[in-house]
């Protein structure tokens, strides 16, 4: 099985993100409404390439990690947030995500962070099981937090020590 290679992205994987972004959105764990023409740029003033760690599998992007502040106040600058993680359908099992998870914690640590956090839907349990896997461990739930598909669906912070 390949390794996954994982690189920092660039503004000409732009458009790849997008297509990405928008292939694989499910309110299993997004709860924006489905990307409908025409696009919004993947890459916005807040976050562009930098803040965007990618996965390539034989050439071919097949996720990336987004890594932010949880807020722009100075007092909780040594914590660094995971504001999303997508891998292709075709990638799944192949250990991108795994990946991914390790090399934004060195980012992190790079950065000078002491703790990484993420907030996940209560009923995706797949990317639970993943973090969990990954040292990251339930430190708050918002019950029924967003309406998606007509049920109440929990937001579950969770987090790790760098």
């Amino acid at each position: 099985m390949p390794v996954p290679h994982i690189r920092f992205a660039t503004y000409d994987d732009e458009d790849t993100l997008g297509r990405l972004d928008r292939a694989a959105w499910s309110t299993l764990h997004a709860v924006t409404p489905r990307p409908r023409p025409p696009y919004e740029p993947f890459y916005s003033e807040r976050f562009g390439p930098r803040d965007h760690l990618v996965a390539e599998l034989d050439g071919a992007v097949v996720g990336y990690i987004k890594l932010g502040f949880p807020t722009p106040l100075p007092c909780n600058s040594h914590v660094r947030q995971i504001q999303g993680l997508v891998v292709a359908d075709e990638a799944r099992g192949s250990g991108v995500g795994r990946a991914l998870l390790a090399a934004v914690r060195e980012e992190a640590r790079r950065q000078g962070a002491r703790r990484l956090t993420l907030r996940v839907l209560g009923h995706n349990a797949p990317a639970r099981k993943l973090y969990e896997s990954e040292g990251f461990v339930v430190e708050g739930i918002l019950p029924e937090e967003f309406l998606l598909d007509g049920g109440y669906v929990d937001d579950v912070l969770m987090g790790r020590s760098l």
